[in-house]
């Protein structure tokens, strides 16, 4: 593997391949700042407006990754002296925020894919069966994208997750990327049992759930680290 290369397998998932040919499966995207910016998320001291810095830093170093296999084009320019041939990124992009958690990671991902169209799921956690509910859906009968990018901090059971999956894959999205910051190994594992065409990729793998179906040792609920509600909700 080259010591270029920001990702590294997770045990016996997909292995790292050049972008051109990237499978699906799960990638975890190892660099210090990533290292560095998780550990600060964890802490619960970590107030919202830095957690919110956080969660940016970590979706642009997760979107570099995640976006090396994009398929491009050759585009020739104008230069102030002379010509010069390029590429453009070719294809219609879908970045697809959860909602609420999901719209922290937007921001920083169309930074660098301004031409990425948004759609939003609305998804959350029903406390009594740890099972996803969608509640907000508005994409389009047809002409799906080309590239899906779903946006959430947190995999919890993976629940959200392969109910978007499952939209986006409805829909006819042939290439679908998960972009997700804090994961347990179960919910990794069920995500990419369930969609072995899509890529994973994660900053960072707890052990576990506890009998509640929060990660451990975890962060808290990003949505609520990021919006400010954590008191509101613990109220």
């Amino acid at each position: 593997m080259a010591s270029s290369t920001m990702a590294e397998s997770v045990d016996d998932f997909a292995p790292i391949e050049e972008p051109t040919s990237r499978r699906g499966g799960v990638y975890l995207v190892k660099h210090p700042l990533v290292e560095h910016h998780v550990t600060r998320m964890r802490r619960k001291q970590t107030r919202p407006s830095e957690f919110r810095d956080l969660v940016r830093r970590l979706a642009a170093l997760m979107a570099y990754e995640a976006t090396q296999d994009l398929p491009t084009r050759p585009y020739r320019v104008e230069t102030p002296l002379t010509h010069a041939d390029g590429v453009q990124v070719h294809g219609r992009i879908g970045l697809v925020p959860i909602l609420r958690a999901g719209l922290g990671m937007v921001d920083p991902v169309l930074d660098l894919l301004p031409m990425a169209e948004v759609w939003h799921l609305g998804l959350y956690r029903d406390e009594a069966t740890a099972q996803p509910v969608r509640y907000y859906d508005k994409l389009p009968p047809n002409r799906p994208v080309d590239v899906a990018l779903v946006l959430d901090p947190m995999l919890a059971t993976g629940g959200s997750a392969t109910a978007a999956l499952m939209t986006l894959r409805q829909w006819g999205v042939p290439q679908m990327k998960v972009l997700s910051q804090k994961e347990p190994q179960e919910g990794v594992a069920n995500v990419a049992a369930q969609f072995p065409e899509a890529q994973i990729y994660v900053c960072q793998i707890d052990p576990e759930l506890n009998a509640q179906k929060f990660i451990v040792p975890g962060l808290g609920d990003a949505g609520d680290r990021i919006f400010n509600t954590v008191e509101a909700h613990e109220a």
